[in-house]
């Protein structure tokens, strides 16, 4: 992987980046999209019918188009938000909800996949179940057959946890939903930059990742909407773009895909998106999956041989390159703060946005230090964590 090092820029800064989970590098190409629309094409998107309006229309719709086939499925099934955070909203204040309805989630999750459905909880007295993991953060499907009823409205789940990089069973979770007659919600902002993923294949309803995670410029989105449940809700942002008439007192919506991005959308950052995806599928998803896979069988060696706290699985062959760890009596964030100071090193320490987590099943109220990989990071990378925190250790 060291020759992708060179199509990312801020790597020549001297920076060891192992914080990829809360948000990716960018490769030149995808600055460069971003600067080419705005220098040479820039023009709203679908409200002109002049040469740069439609080249710009053309470019944001391919981009569509490239985060489609990434993901295993049809153009008309992805809608482009700014984030993960926004796209599971959309689902969660979309859906009718009735008194009696439940919601099962977990409590491994993000607040973004946590914090919606305790809203929809309050407001619409709907019950919440959350699933507990075992202690290594992975669940035992039974877990999940014993909450999952007729009731079950959604199943909202993570792919992959943004704090112990463990892969959720989805397949089988759908299968058990499914059954039930509940839709199943992936967030997959841990797993689309990672792991090779078709979702026909899963069988998920929904599916949410970030642009900003997976090489993509920040404020973009993606939301995965099965074709089958377009009319299942409505669009919680109405305006201009989502409509196909408009009358007095009343307004028809325009195709369903369409009618979920309200107003103008970023569009250099679609584009941008677009050209990630291209890239991703370029280098080849099962070859970063095998690259991080080595890295973190090699830094959770290297942790435990130093006496470091390594949380979450400790085989790389159940997990993703995602390293949660505790240096022993010495806080979380005093340790990032070293690493950065003694040796450029980027980690992300604290409570990783998942307080649940860490309260419940961690039992670290301070949080957790995480270094994360992706296709740029290294073994030497690696190797200067390590040495670091020899030396920090003492």
């Amino acid at each position: 992987m060291n020759d992708i090092r060179k199509d990312f820029p801020i790597l020549e800064t001297g920076v060891v980046y192992l914080d990829s989970a809360a948000t990716s590098l960018r490769p030149r190409q995808v600055v460069d999209a971003e600067r080419e629309y705005y220098e040479v094409y820039n023009a709203n998107i679908e409200r002109g019918v002049y040469e740069l309006s439609e080249r710009a229309s053309e470019e944001y719709e391919l981009a569509h188009e490239k985060v489609a086939k990434l993901l295993g499925v049809k153009r008309e099934e992805i809608v482009f938000t700014k984030n993960t955070t926004e796209a599971i909203n959309l689902i969660a204040l979309g859906l009718e909800w009735e008194k009696g309805d439940n919601i099962v989630t977990t409590l491994v999750e993000h607040h973004s996949n946590y914090l919606p459905w305790l809203r929809i909880g309050e407001k619409y007295g709907v019950e919440v179940r959350k699933v507990r993991p075992k202690e290594d953060g992975s669940f035992e499907l039974s877990d999940f057959e014993k909450v999952i009823d007729e009731k079950t409205k959604i199943v909202a789940v993570n792919h992959v946890s943004n704090v112990l990089g463990t892969v959720s069973p989805l397949e089988e979770i759908v299968e058990i939903a499914h059954k039930k007659g509940a839709l199943v919600l992936a967030d997959g902002a841990q797993s689309a930059p990672h792991l090779k993923v078709n979702l026909k294949e899963i069988g998920v309803d929904f599916f949410a990742a970030s642009g900003h995670k997976m090489l993509g410029p920040t404020g973009t989105g993606v939301l995965y909407i099965k074709e089958d449940h377009f009319d299942l809700f409505h669009p919680p942002f109405l305006g201009g773009g989502v409509i196909e008439a408009v009358y007095e007192d009343s307004y028809t919506l325009t195709h369903p895909f369409e009618r979920f991005e309200a107003g103008t959308p970023n569009i250099a950052g679609g584009i941008g998106l677009g050209v990630a995806a291209e890239y991703l599928m370029k280098v080849g998803l099962e070859r970063i999956e095998e690259h991080e896979r080595k890295l973190t069988g090699m830094l959770i060696e290297g942790l435990l041989s130093l006496g470091a706290t390594v949380f979450g699985p400790h085989d790389p062959e159940k997990k993703t390159g995602v390293v949660p760890f505790e240096v022993p009596g010495m806080p979380p964030h005093q340790v990032a703060m070293l690493l950065w100071e003694m040796g450029k090193i980027a980690v992300r320490s604290g409570l990783h946005c998942a307080h649940p987590l860490h309260r419940y099943i961690l039992k670290r109220d301070r949080g957790t230090v995480r270094a994360s990989f992706y296709l740029y990071s290294t073994e030497e990378d690696v190797e200067v964590l390590l040495s670091t925190l020899k030396d920090l250790m003492g």
